[in-house]
């Protein structure tokens, strides 16, 4: 069982940065893929990245690709997701995720989600 926690979103202006982080809470020594996803009103959730258990091979949906980084640090089982560059059209609610064999972009194949956390662009 793994309680993920994200915390750092908020309200910020359209060029501004953020930094989100996902906290996994396990009793194991599993080691998981992680990925953040987001929703926006009105919207299906959308893949945003994701990265290997061991922080490698990072992928990401071409809109976010070149402004936002996805990183891990396993001994801390944390995820990141830096987000530069920030749009209106990012504003939405960001979910991290984590599975123990999939590191994809297909949101239903992670098994553990978090409850998410809300970023706004607006000026």
């Amino acid at each position: 069982q793994v309680q993920l926690v994200e915390s750092g979103g908020g309200l910020v202006h359209p060029g501004d940065s953020l930094r989100l982080t996902c906290e996994a809470h396990t009793r194991t020594s599993t080691d998981y893929h992680m990925a953040w996803f987001r929703q926006k009103s009105g919207h299906e959730r959308e893949f945003v990245a994701a990265i290997e258990w061991n922080g490698e091979r990072p992928s990401y949906r071409d809109s976010v690709r070149g402004r936002f980084t996805i990183s891990k640090d396993s001994t801390k089982n944390m995820a990141y997701l830096q987000m530069n560059g920030l749009k209106p059209e990012d504003t939405a609610l960001y979910s991290c995720a984590a599975d123990p064999w999939h590191h994809g972009s297909r949101g239903d194949e992670y098994m553990y989600w978090g409850p998410g956390i809300q970023v706004t662009v607006s000026s």
